[in-house]
């Protein structure tokens, strides 16, 4: 029991990206929830997931370390899911219960099940190396991220990247002679691999696909136009190598707020000239633009309610007499930071001395003093 207990908090803490799945459940202190269904959810390495049907007596909860039916032998995972919710997350999924190939929990893992286990994960790495060099000699056009070994050590899962499609059944007939296992082929994407090796962005943060993203959508340039960024492929592109997943996080605010924007490729047309659109602050709902088409010039800065009733003028053929009405450049003073109670001052919190006050001698009486003065004063006299 000591054993499944650090192989819980082990697996809970790893840094390998299993635990951004993780689903709160919600409907735990219910007891009729649990007893609701026999389907569990079953996390393995990384974000492969699994739903599994206990057909023992056996009563299992979340963090338990079970072994369960796999295609050859039996394979190890952590129950992270029991109860209603499991039929929840299967849904949300689009998973159907009629179709779904629901394979069976066998028992809670074992002293020996767990020692395999880990045996297994401690070779993965150096697994993963061997196959890079043995795919190098072959000439082969992809590269290997990751290897995942089944709990029982006798399948190992190869997960590979490639550009183009490769024909592989020279290196599996390597690998298992290398590695005396049944081996499967899984090809992944650059997001993917980004997520299960992971890593830092540039916003100084751990990767969004490592952490938490679970689905990754697709992300095109339009994205980057619609937020008016510029498009500079050094900028837009993450670790991956493809468009930054962070694109995406913020598009729909700018979408709705640039549902009344007018056309930027529309030309206004006033008394003293052509102008043509140089670039729009969305958010402040301000455009800018220049009497020259490949150049800022004259740049004006204009409001969006006031370009769409210049387009609208000059639909009717009608040029206005200026294109801003209202002074714009005029902006009120920015009202900044005092400091009126001094709280930056680093001696605040010192205690504050008593001032000693100096002795006033206009009060007292003047003590006679013989000095030389007054004898010269006498002698003077005489």
């Amino acid at each position: 029991m000591e054993e499944i207990q650090d192989t819980k908090s082990s697996c809970s803490s790893c840094s390998s990206g299993c635990g951004k799945l993780d689903v709160f459940d919600w409907l735990e202190d219910l007891p009729e929830s649990v007893s609701s269904t026999d389907l569990v959810e079953i996390q393995f390495k990384n974000t492969r997931k699994g739903y599994y049907k206990n057909n023992n007596t056996v009563k299992f909860v979340k963090g338990d370390v079970v072994a369960v039916e796999a295609s050859p032998g039996h394979d190890i995972g952590v129950i992270t899911l029991t109860g209603e919710l499991v039929l929840l997350q299967m849904k949300k999924n689009n998973l159907s219960l009629t179709n779904y190939d629901f394979k069976r929990v066998y028992r809670k893992a074992k002293p020996t099940d767990l020692e395999k286990w880990q045996e297994g994960k401690d070779m993965e790495h150096e697994t993963m190396l061997e196959a890079r060099r043995i795919a190098e000699r072959l000439k082969l056009n992809m590269k290997i991220g990751d290897v995942e070994y089944q709990g029982d050590r006798t399948k190992a899962i190869f997960y590979y990247i490639a550009d183009e499609r490769v024909d592989f059944r020279e290196l599996i007939k390597v690998l298992a002679d290398q590695f005396k296992v049944r081996i499967e082929m899984r090809q992944i994407g650059a997001r993917q691999e980004a997520g299960r090796i992971g890593g830092i962005g540039p916003c100084g943060r751990e990767l969004c696909c490592s952490t938490w993203i679970t689905n990754f959508v697709s992300v095109t340039t339009n994205a980057a136009r619609y937020q008016e960024i510029s498009l500079n492929p050094q900028k837009l592109a993450g670790q991956c190598g493809k468009l930054k997943c962070c694109l995406n996080f913020e598009l729909d605010a700018y979408v709705d707020a640039q549902q009344d924007f007018p056309d930027t490729k529309f030309v206004l047309e006033t008394q003293d000239g052509r102008y043509y659109h140089f670039k729009t602050d969305i958010f402040k709902r301000v455009m800018w633009y220049s009497t020259e088409k490949d150049y800022p010039a004259g740049v004006l800065e204009v409001s969006v309610d006031r370009v769409i009733e210049v387009i609208r003028e000059n639909k009717k053929n009608n040029k206005v007499e200026r294109l801003v009405m209202e002074d714009l450049t005029a902006k009120p003073k920015e009202v900044g930071y005092s400091n009126v109670m001094g709280e930056d001052s680093l001696t605040r919190f010192d205690e504050s001395k008593p001032v000693k006050r100096k002795p006033n001698n206009k009060n007292k009486k003047r003590r006679f003093k013989p000095n030389a003065k007054k004898d010269d004063t006498n002698k003077g006299a005489k």
